[in-house]
């Protein structure tokens, strides 16, 4: 399993990577492992708005399907629509195959989530 120091994790393994008041939200190496081979990432419209646990789509693999629960508030400005075409690239190349962009309305909702090492003490308990 694969954890990247300097990004934020979720419970629901999802990551944050934030640079200024943006953040990039994708599915760890741990998620995608345990999903399998991805097979389809349902994307949310640019301009939603989401709050903190918010359900803001779907991914599905050929063992289950499984919502993508937004880390943090905020409003979409980007979607990686190369996962419409190819979602086997969350299989491949987690932390660099984002899903969504989020301009933050909360910054301090990121005080809330995991470090890389609270992250995989997090999965190594559900293991």
């Amino acid at each position: 399993m694969k954890v990247l120091s300097g990004l934020y994790y979720t419970k629901d393994h999802e990551w944050v990577k934030v640079k200024g008041n943006v953040a990039s939200v994708g599915v760890t190496d741990f998620a995608q492992n345990s999903l399998g081979s991805i097979v389809y990432v349902e994307l949310p419209e640019i301009d939603e708005a989401f709050e903190a646990e918010d359900s803001f789509g779907t991914i599905e693999s050929v063992k289950a399907a499984s919502d993508m629960l937004m880390p943090v508030s905020g409003t979409i400005t980007e979607v990686n629509d190369e996962l419409e075409n190819d979602p086997s690239l969350v299989n491949s190349e987690p932390y660099e195959n984002w899903i969504i962009k989020v301009t933050l309305s909360d910054a301090s909702e990121l005080e809330e989530l995991m470090n890389a090492e609270e992250y995989e003490a997090y999965c190594n308990e559900e293991a």
